[in-house]
């Protein structure tokens, strides 16, 4: 792309434009049942007539507010009708299955726009999240490149979304929430995400402003959909980290359908470019399925089950890592004993059953339970030493150490278990009529929670064992003055909680479409209701309840460019989780409030062409004040609450994304965000939250060769801002700000196609048993960039001074992939 395109593309940030198209663009691609393109094809309606191409694409130009016969027609195939009435100025994706044995007839009537952009929310295809590498891939993997969502940990699935914490994002796969594992405090721990990228259809995003359909959280919505398979199938992966199989079943009378994944991961490879050497043993596996079934036209029937056990065994044995200035480059060594054995066993099943009482009724009945086993225990003895060293900071030995600054030791020991049973009973319905339609919703659920807590750490400091910093009778000037008190741990947790969390929430939305002279008009209000009531150790069974009213109006003017504006907002609340009533001495709270939020979010999305291909830019402006803020501190993805309710905040913020054909036939995207979130608890002043990265650049890019068009590229750039995490987890925020380096990534991977549907078949050759296959090379961390996490704090009791010592997180990984279809 020369330096005039590029500069085109951002002036298409502040143009706009005006009149009005008669016209559409009706387009998609035509396959066989066997997923095979099909050329040829003519397409007609009213005399007007094309045909698709060699890769069964094809372009049709139809009349708005008219409505068509659009015809599909092949020698080879049946012909195919669609009643096609079409109300938007958008284009329309149109794909088709060409069958040979029978004829397809139907009518669509689309609605005067798509729902992501009245809604305000991002679309991915599944098939997206299979390709884009990563640490971690999946549907987090690519969240991870769009403005708004931010993190700094490559190891880890979790994100936080304009200003909120990991635990404010609500996740629905068929529209059945889902849950986390509580204890992992280590993004290392985590292994698999919930979501198989095999079993996925479609996915929807949304980072705030969502509607009153939705849950109670405060910042974000990833709404899943899972496939549902029409013939037999069978796909394939293996990496060196691991590997996947899913497999698609269908009944001979189409009524019952099943995909059920499979999946291994082994992050040793990840784990082992760090700077500390260990014996890295984990085991992360789980076996997911989804099985629909057809009772009749009007009673459809879907099971969603789990099965995971990630065990994480680790045992440190030597780190070095240099740090400091070029004027003086320091290194911290510590030999470590003993060893980490965690394990987290989770099983989830729900049931959803959707009845069409009627055409204009529907209801859907849900009820899902979910069970977490979780253990993390460890004692690990750490014997460090603080050294100058000669050698220059990014040199490639250890040697030149000129002078001891420091010795110690530290030994953490935990021996934490958590037994979680959720469950959830759920009916929805849907009523529509006319231009109208409304939602409603009510919901039970109950959350058991028994949890251990029992955790300690001791620092030794040149034979001088060091106290709490809370402790009165602290001394500063060891060894020189004798200290007379107890000895303490520096840090330590005691605690049993055996609760019980009662919830009933409900809620009512109301969604309509007008026009306003030759403009169109989209309107969406609801409210959410939420009692909820602890019961158990420190609670007495006090109930609290919240409403939460939301709106949303979007609005489409007559204009020549496709141009949507979108305003939205409300009261959002976010009733406190288990981990929300635990405070930092491991006791429940049960008198914390909800976490309030009002949130307003303005938006547009801007559809246009650019060399002769489809692009968007979307643009959002956001503001959030949050009062009863429960303030909390993160140490790697392990959040801590202070449970006291005692702050207010803000978050405040512009997002813009640019996606489109940069190459043709593939979609890619920049994305650029600004935010600024404050905090001031007890009236203390406003401070950076723990979440206040400010700036944010994303790219995910696909290419392929021209002459070499199944030799593919992918990319996936990450730049973010330094987080303010940089400080003990035990100090003082007001006393002691200190922010990480800038966080950058860049992962890269090469794919060649070895065989795909528009390969000549193999005959007389193992191959030829494969639809599709497919093998690939990624580089992660293409630039070798050192991201720190967090930072370990290294005392000489000598000189009082605390060390910050960078814990970086992976390197430059090379990974080799296999992709195959049966």
């Amino acid at each position: 792309m020369n330096s005039n395109k590029l500069s085109g593309v951002f002036i298409l940030f502040w143009i706009s434009f005006s009149s009005f198209a008669q016209l559409v663009k009706v387009k998609g691609t035509i396959v066989d049942t066997e997923n095979r393109p099909v050329n040829n094809v003519n397409i007609s309606f009213s005399g007007h007539t094309t045909q698709s191409g060699i890769k069964g694409n094809y372009v049709i130009k139809v009349p708005v507010n008219k409505k068509i016969n659009l015809l599909f027609s092949h020698v080879t195939y049946k012909k195919t009708s669609i009643s096609l009435l079409l109300k938007s100025a958008s284009d329309y994706e149109l794909n088709l299955i060409m069958k040979e044995n029978e004829e397809q007839i139907g009518e669509i009537v689309v609605s005067k726009d798509k729902k992501s952009q009245i809604d305000g929310i991002v679309t991915i295809p599944g098939t997206l999240i299979k390709k884009i590498p990563g640490a971690n891939p999946g549907v987090e993997n690519v969240l991870k490149t769009l403005a708004g969502v931010n993190s700094n940990n490559e190891l880890s699935t979790q994100y936080s979304v304009r200003g909120g914490n990991y635990d404010e994002n609500l996740v629905y796969v068929n529209e059945i929430e889902i849950y986390r594992p509580f204890l992992i405090r280590s993004g290392q721990q985590e292994g698999l995400s919930f979501t198989n990228t095999d079993l996925v259809q479609n996915i929807t995003f949304s980072a705030g402003g969502f509607q009153a359909g939705y849950g109670d959280k405060l910042s974000s919505v990833l709404d899943i959909t899972y496939r549902k398979p029409t013939r037999f199938a069978a796909t394939l992966e293996a990496s060196l980290l691991g590997g996947n199989l899913a497999v698609d079943a269908v009944s001979k009378n189409k009524k019952w359908s099943s995909v059920t994944g499979f999946r291994y991961r082994n992050n040793s490879l990840l784990v082992n470019s760090q700077d500390t050497e260990t014996n890295y043993t984990p085991s992360f596996i789980d076996v997911q399925t989804n099985i629909n079934y057809k009772a009749s036209d009007k009673w459809q029937w879907n099971f969603l089950g789990n099965i995971s056990q990630n065990k994480y065994d680790y045992q440190p044995l030597l780190r070095r890592t240099r740090f400091g200035t070029i004027d003086k480059p320091m290194m911290l060594t510590v030999y470590y004993e003993g060893q980490e054995r965690d394990k987290y066993n989770t099983y989830f099943g729900a049931l959803k059953s959707t009845y069409q009482f009627s055409d204009k009724l529907k209801f859907k009945f849900i009820t899902s339970v979910f069970h977490t086993l979780e253990q993390e225990y460890f004692d690990i003895l750490a014997q460090y030493r603080l050294e100058d060293n000669e050698t220059t900071i990014g040199g490639d030995t250890y040697e030149g150490v000129s002078y001891i600054n420091g010795i110690g030791t530290q030994l953490n020991h935990a021996r934490n278990d958590l037994d979680a049973l959720i469950i959830n009973t759920e009916i929805k319905g849907l009523y529509n009529w006319k231009d109208n339609n409304l939602e409603f919703g009510l919901k039970y659920t109950r959350e058991s929670i028994r949890d251990r807590i029992a955790e300690w750490e001791v620092i030794d400091s040149a034979g001088f064992s060091i106290n709490p910093p809370i402790l009165d009778f602290s001394r500063e000037d060891q060894p020189d003055t004798s200290f007379t008190g107890p000895l303490a741990p520096y840090q330590s947790v005691f605690a049993t909680n055996y609760n019980t969390i009662n919830r009933f929430s409900a809620y009512l939305q109301w969604n309509a479409k007008s026009n306003l002279e030759k403009a169109q008009l989209w309107y969406t209000a609801g409210i959410r209701m939420q009692n909820w009531s602890v019961s158990g150790t420190n609670s007495s069974g006090n109930s609290q309840t919240v409403f939460s009213p939301r709106a949303q109006l979007a609005v489409k003017p007559d204009w020549e460019k496709d141009m949507t504006f979108r305003i939205s907002g409300g009261y959002y609340y976010q009733p406190p989780f288990y981990r929300e009533l635990r405070d930092a001495s491991g006791a429940v709270q049960d008198n914390v409030k909800a976490q309030q939020s009002v949130q307003v979010v303005i938006g547009n999305e801007y559809n246009f062409k650019m060399w002769q291909r489809p692009f968007k830019l979307v643009s959002e402006l956001y503001y959030k004040a949050l009062t009863d803020v429960n303030t909390y501190t993160i140490e790697n993805v392990r959040i801590r609450y202070a449970a006291t309710n005692d702050a207010k905040a803000y978050a405040q913020g512009l997002d813009l994304r640019l996606n489109g054909e940069f190459v043709p036939g593939t979609e890619s995207w920049f994305s650029f965000g600004y935010l600024k979130t404050e905090e001031n608890s007890a009236d203390r002043g406003y401070i950076a939250r723990p979440t206040d990265q400010r700036l944010k650049f994303g790219v995910l890019f696909q290419d392929y060769m021209p002459a070499i068009p199944g030799m593919k590229l992918y990319l996936n750039l990450v730049y973010n801002t330094g987080l303010p995490g940089g400080s003990p987890s035990y100090a003082d925020a007001y006393n002691y700000q200190n922010r990480l380096n800038d966080y950058r990534r860049v992962d890269i991977g090469f794919s060649k196609v070895l065989i795909d549907a528009n390969s000549k078949k193999i005959k007389k050759s193992w191959l030829g048993s494969f639809k599709e296959l497919a093998i690939g090379l990624e580089i992660f961390n293409l630039f070798n960039n050192q991201n720190a996490i967090t930072n370990t704090w290294v005392r000489d009791v000598y000189s009082k001074n605390e060390y910050a010592v960078p814990n970086y997180m992976t390197t430059r990984i090379f990974n080799v992939k296999l992709n195959a279809k049966l």
